[in-house]
């Protein structure tokens, strides 16, 4: 085996365990997307969904001394006649509701 080859072998495989610990190290979150999944599945057991949107950009908030990345949205639903709108509050990390505000 020539000795050029090991070293080049042992130094892809170095580099490769490095950038993939890395990866994993990494916290992971939910997509945008998938908050205002969860947020929508939430309101449709209250009735249809005429409209939703979701900022694509974690922010922080703070909600009883602690800290969260969370992602704000909308929903917008008819109840019998009457337009509501609500504005909601999930959490980055887990994709969960954290608060929803009715728009009055």
């Amino acid at each position: 085996m020539n000795w050029k080859s090991f070293m080049l072998g042992v130094g892809v495989g170095l580099a490769s365990g490095y950038a993939a610990r890395e990866l994993l190290s990494q916290k992971t979150s939910v997509s945008p997307e998938k908050a205002l999944a969860n947020a929508k599945d939430a309101f449709k057991q209250e009735g249809p969904i005429s409209g939703s949107w979701i900022q694509m950009k974690a922010e922080p908030y703070e909600k009883g001394h602690l800290k969260y990345q969370v992602y704000k949205g909308g929903i917008s639903r008819f109840s019998g006649e009457e337009a509501e709108q609500y504005e909601f509050i999930a959490d980055a990390e887990t994709g969960a509701i954290l608060d929803v505000f009715p728009l009055h």
